[in-house]
């Protein structure tokens, strides 16, 4: 079995100033659970002008209490691969666990674009696909579990962009200049 989530949104905000945001997301009091975000490797593609990112996220799991036999350390490991298109206002990032990955692996994909009724919004897209290899009946069980503490995280990390993004705009006019440059 297979669990999938799928949740389209908004942000106020222009695209710069969400993917610039997206960048600094890190810390806000909405994500306490992250412990550490360092980048892998990222580059500019001189001909289309995409920059691509690899980060390694590290995150503090919580278990219920029937899992805390399947893991030791809840502590998850994320790979996060991004491609930002200054061109066509399009950053699409993806993510997935490095380890637990046969407990329950969890596959996110997020795209940020102009919103299509105000371009001076932007609009987030965001899907999700969550599996267990596990067998035993704890398949199903293991995975309800997941999808919900991803609808769960994933309203929490909307008010973390949120919170940054005021931070942001706070700051702009403060210093009365933009927030963010061009990507």
């Amino acid at each position: 079995m297979v669990k999938f989530y799928q949740h389209t949104s908004s942000y106020e905000h222009a695209w710069d100033n969400v993917t610039y945001a997206f960048w600094l997301r890190y810390p806000n009091p909405f994500a306490s659970h992250v412990l550490g975000c360092d980048v892998i490797d990222r580059s500019v593609d001189p001909e289309t002008g995409i920059l691509r990112t690899t980060r390694l996220i590290l995150k503090k799991g919580v278990l219920p209490r029937w899992g805390r036999n399947l893991i030791k350390n809840p502590d998850a490991y994320i790979i996060e691969e991004s491609e930002v298109d200054p061109r066509t206002h399009t950053m699409v990032t993806r993510t997935r666990n490095l380890n637990h990955a046969r407990v329950m692996q969890v596959e996110e994909t997020q795209t940020f674009s102009l919103h299509p009724e105000n371009p001076k919004w932007t609009q987030v897209k965001t899907e999700a696909r969550i599996v267990s290899e596990l067998r035993w009946g704890l398949t199903g069980r293991i995975e309800a579990f997941g999808i919900n503490k991803f609808v769960d995280n994933s309203a929490r990390a909307r008010k973390g962009m949120k919170h940054i993004l005021e931070r942001l705009r706070q700051n702009a006019a403060t210093a009365g200049a933009a927030p963010a440059p061009e990507c």
